[in-house]
């Protein structure tokens, strides 16, 4: 059986985002809120606002996409980055 990784260790799915003036706000199923600046991603740094907000939360609870951007954040990659933020 194929199971991902944040379905592993049992991290917490994505409830909703949110732009705020510099960042991005991602509420989880277990309380907790990640806020992290947007300069880490480039694509959402320079995006519009119209752009930003159009993004799909994944049916598993554990991705953000945005079609029009041809980006994608993880849960897991929130909680274990695979390299340190510009």
């Amino acid at each position: 059986m194929n199971t991902s990784s944040a379905e592993q260790i049992k991290l917490p799915s994505i409830l909703d985002v949110k732009f705020l003036e510099d960042s991005i706000s991602v509420g989880l199923s277990d309380g907790r809120t990640i806020i992290v600046p947007l300069a880490w991603y480039p694509k959402l740094a320079t995006a519009q606002k119209k752009q930003l907000g159009r993004f799909e939360i994944s049916p598993s609870g554990y991705g953000i996409h945005w079609p029009d951007l041809d980006e994608d954040l993880s849960v897991y990659g929130f909680f274990y980055p695979q390299q340190t933020p510009p």
